[in-house]
């Protein structure tokens, strides 16, 4: 399969990147600095390119099968005010019609689940910035005709586990956390085997 990277050189792109090279996909990687990328495979390209740039982002596109995007914000960015999520969801859309490519799996948050508790409606206030942004980034993704996945984990952290457990609209129980790794190995899961199609997906840690 050929497979399409947005957000490569961040934490679970890096571990999308890795996983997929393993499993045998071609790659191309877009980026904004391919110097971060040192491609370990001739399976992997890296192709420089600005991801509100959507005639670019289309020309690279052409000929794969399935896009991953793992884009997303620096921490402190994501407590701001920003429509990154949403304008690069939108250039995406827009890339894919014009490559004629329909398969996406999206990396968004678990913030937009409903939760109970003080704790999660603090962590819900904290992050209302960015979660605005999320919202409206996959709305533009549910408005299409595109084949996609979105992917809502909680918090994110490094482990090497690549276990996780999904179910559709919902936050499985588990663990409160999941590691990039294993968020990266759901969605090259999602495209290889048509998980959740024109669902969303939550994602945990399975439980010890």
């Amino acid at each position: 399969m050929r497979i399409f990277v947005l957000g490569a050189t961040g934490r679970t792109g890096r571990e999308v990147v890795h996983i997929a090279l393993a499993r045998g996909h071609q790659l191309t990687a877009f980026v904004r600095s391919p110097e971060r990328i040192r491609p370990a495979s001739s399976a992997l390209a890296v192709v420089k390119g600005d991801v509100l740039d959507a005639a670019a982002m289309a020309r690279a596109l052409a000929g794969h099968d399935a896009v991953v995007s793992t884009l997303g914000l620096p921490g402190r960015e994501a407590l701001r005010p920003s429509s990154f999520m949403t304008q690069t969801g939108a250039t995406l859309v827009s890339a894919m019609k014009r490559a004629h490519v329909e398969r996406l799996a999206i990396l968004s948050a678990a913030v937009l689940f409903a939760g109970e508790g003080l704790s999660f409606r603090f962590f819900k206030w904290f992050l209302r910035n960015h979660a605005r942004d999320l919202s409206d980034m996959e709305a533009v993704v549910r408005a299409t005709d595109l084949d996609y996945t979105i992917a809502r984990p909680p918090r994110l952290i490094d482990a090497p586990d690549e276990a996780y457990q999904s179910a559709p609209d919902s936050l499985p129980n588990g663990k409160q956390s999941i590691s990039f790794r294993a968020v990266g190995a759901f969605l090259i899961d999602a495209i290889e085997r048509d998980l959740y199609s024109r669902q969303i997906a939550g994602l945990t840690s399975r439980a010890s």
